[in-house]
C-alpha cells in the first residue's frame, strides 16, 4: 500500500463511528484500520492517492477531516507554522485595533488580505498606519488574552521529540512570535517588527515586510541549510500569504483557511485542532509529547 488516508474527528465528538470508518474505506479500497486514537483519529492504507471527493461524499457530511499521504516519509523533519488563527486563534493586529476602537474596520480589510483579495503588504501598512499613537500598553493587554489553539504544545514538542526542526513563520509582528516561540516550544521565529518610540506605536513597521514570498524563501533556506528536501516539509497556515509555502512543502495543510487558501490547499483541516497535524504523519496519541 502506497498511500494513506487519515480520518480525524473532535476528541469529544461520537461521529467517527465503525460505519464511518467502513464507508470511508469501501471508498478507496483501503484496508483494515489502524486506530491512532480511539474515536479520533484512524489511518487507512490505500494502492493508490484516494479520491477526497468520494471520501467526503462517502463521510456523509459528518465533521470529519480527511488527509491523504503517501505511505513513505510520513513523519516529517521541519515545521514552518504561521501564527494567527493557526498556532494561536486569534488575529493580533485585529485584537490591538480593538483598543483603538477599530476592530470591526481593521478586521474587514485582514478578512480580505487573508482571503488573497487584497496585496498583503499594502494591507499590513494601512491597518498599521491606522494604529499610530496606540500606547504600547495595549501589546501587553493583547499578550495577556491571547490563547493557544489546541493541539499547539502537542504539535511542537512532539515533532521535536522526533528531530524535527519547528519554525514560526508570520506575517504578525516580532513582539507576539518572540514570546509565542517561548511559551510553545519552537526552536525560531521570524515576521515583521512593529515600530514604537518606547510609549506609542509610530503606525509603521519595518521593512522590508514579510510576506507571502518571504514566507516560501525561509522553507527554502531551512530545507538547504538543514540539508532536506521539500517532501520533508510540514507547512501549515490559514491565510492567502500561506499558499506558497503550503503548496511548496511535501504536506502543507490550510488550518480552518479562508475560502481561497482551503480551495487552493492539497491538505486541509476544517473541523479538529492541531493534533491532527501528528496523526497525518502517522503518530498515535499514545506517541504525543505535552510540552510546556
Amino acid at each position: 500500500m502506497t498511500h494513506v488516508l487519515t480520518l480525524i474527528a473532535a476528541r469529544d465528538s461520537t461521529v467517527l463511528t465503525a460505519s464511518a470508518i467502513g464507508r470511508a474505506r469501501d471508498a478507496i479500497g483501503g484496508g483494515t484500520p489502524a486506530v491512532l486514537a480511539p474515536g479520533e483519529a484512524v489511518d487507512l492504507t490505500c494502492a493508490a492517492a484516494p479520491d477526497l471527493v468520494q471520501v467526503r461524499a462517502a463521510l456523509e457530511g459528518a465533521p470529519i477531516d480527511a488527509i491523504a499521504t503517501t505511505a513513505a516519509n510520513r513523519r516529517k523533519r521541519l515545521l514552518i507554522a504561521d501564527m494567527d488563527s493557526t498556532i494561536i486563534t486569534s488575529e493580533t493586529l485585529d485584537d490591538l485595533a480593538a483598543y483603538a476602537g477599530l476592530g470591526e474596520k481593521i478586521a474587514a480589510i485582514t478578512t480580505r488580505a487573508m482571503n488573497g483579495e487584497l496585496d498583503f503588504k499594502e494591507a499590513l501598512r494601512e491597518r498599521v498606519g491606522m494604529l499610530k499613537g496606540l500606547p504600547v500598553a495595549a501589546l501587553e493587554k493583547t499578550w495577556a488574552a491571547l490563547q493557544l489553539t489546541p493541539g499547539a504544545m502537542e504539535l511542537v514538542a512532539t515533532m521535536r521529540a522526533h528531530g524535527a526542526y519547528t519554525a514560526l513563520v508570520s506575517g504578525g509582528f516580532t513582539w507576539f512570535t518572540s514570546r509565542v516561540m517561548a511559551r510553545v516550544g519552537f526552536d525560531m521565529h521570524r515576521s515583521n517588527e512593529l515600530l514604537d518610540d518606547g510609549r506609542q506605536l509610530l503606525g509603521r513597521v519595518a521593512e522590508p515586510i514579510l510576506d507571502r514570498s518571504a514566507k516560501l524563501v525561509t522553507l527554502r533556506e531551512l530545507v538547504a541549510t538543514r540539508g532536506l528536501t521539500d517532501d520533508d516539509v510540514l507547512a501549515v497556515g490559514d491565510g492567502a500569504n500561506d499558499l506558497d509555502m503550503l503548496q511548496a512543502a511535501g504536506l502543507g495543510i490550510a488550518f480552518h483557511g479562508k475560502p481561497a487558501v482551503a480551495a487552493a490547499a492539497r491538505a486541509k483541516v476544517d473541523h479538529v485542532d492541531l493534533r491532527a497535524l501528528l496523526f497525518a504523519q502517522g503518530y498515535p496519541a499514545s506517541a504525543f509529547v505535552s510540552g510546556g
